[in-house]
């Protein structure tokens, strides 16, 4: 009977230990995730359903909200502005998104080849893509200084007069445009790269076997091969170009004349410079929805090419 009491006992163990192995490794798993999930929650996640309240009042982070509804985003409709801010982050959206997808394809394909010292090529190009924002801006200020800077110092050598760039109202939203896409290429170039790769050769030779030319090739193969990292190369660059703050912050502050004041640097004025925090919240939720549109218009357009990505 103590044998039968045994043998039973053992058998109920062993039908339940999966159950509390499986039991001990999720615990284990969210002992290890649980802190990193809790920052991340309360790092963004609350700080965001917070500022939506916050943007439906009236608040200088000190005293009292007055809530005041949605009129925060009605006054946005006819902020003058931050209508110029938005058209400043359109134009500098168009320069820069066609802009760095045609050089990442251009360069990507250049670094493509078996050439000597390839790995050296590819960590130059990738090299200002990982260099702090700051610190470009800051080396851009005095490479496009137009008094002694080293762009002003080239044209001088070629006879051309020298420019104003960053001081220059109808120059500098250009020039910032250039910096962004001297930082942000290396990203593209790295994507392109590893999708051409990914290219199957048998396609690249039969074209090839079969007459077609370079040129027949890179449009009828290459380019469609490339269509869904094209995709999301498209979202990624049209998020930071909405984005850009930090490149603005260390170069001009907005100037000269607002000429290169963004929605992003727009906000960062409402809220921390003029303590208007609920007015800044508004915009910044105006922002997220834009971004959020522009997301699902670009995603939803390849797809109806057949170009799923995501």
């Amino acid at each position: 009977m103590a044998l039968t009491f045994a043998a039973s006992s053992h058998a109920a163990v062993r039908k339940a230990s999966p159950l509390g192995r499986a039991v001990r490794r999720s615990l284990t798993g969210w002992a290890f995730a649980g802190p990193a999930t809790v920052l991340v929650v309360g790092l963004s996640l609350f700080p965001a359903i917070w500022a939506f309240f916050i943007s439906r009042a009236r608040w200088n982070g000190i005293s009292p909200g007055v809530p005041v509804g949605w009129s925060n985003y009605q006054r946005l409709a006819t902020d003058p502005d931050m209508l110029a801010a938005a058209r400043h982050t359109l134009l500098l959206t168009v320069l820069f998104v066609p802009s760095s997808i045609i050089l990442g394809i251009v360069v990507a394909i250049a670094l493509n080849q078996r050439i000597r010292l390839i790995g050296f090529y590819r960590t130059c190009i990738f090299v200002p893509y990982v260099a702090s924002a700051a610190a470009t801006g800051i080396l851009a200020g005095f490479v496009f200084n137009p008094q002694f800077g080293a762009a002003n110092d080239v044209l001088r050598h070629l006879g051309i007069p020298q420019q104003q760039f960053l001081e220059s109202p109808t120059q500098a939203l250009y020039v910032i445009c250039l910096i962004a896409l001297w930082g942000e290429v290396g990203f593209c170039t790295v994507i392109y790269l590893a999708a051409l790769q990914d290219i199957p050769r048998e396609l690249v030779e039969a074209a090839t076997m079969d007459g077609a030319s370079r040129w027949r090739v890179f449009r009828h193969i290459t380019l469609p091969e490339l269509r869904p990292v094209t995709v999301f190369t498209a979202v990624w660059q049209t998020i930071t170009a909405v984005q850009l703050f930090d490149l603005i912050y260390t170069t001009t502050r907005g100037g000269p004349l607002n000429s290169t004041q963004t929605v992003v640097y727009y906000i960062y004025e409402l809220a921390f410079q003029t303590q208007r925090l609920g007015y800044g919240a508004a915009a910044a939720y105006l922002l997220f929805a834009v971004t959020l549109m522009l997301t699902i218009g670009i995603i939803w357009y390849s797809r109806r090419r057949g170009s799923e990505v995501f």
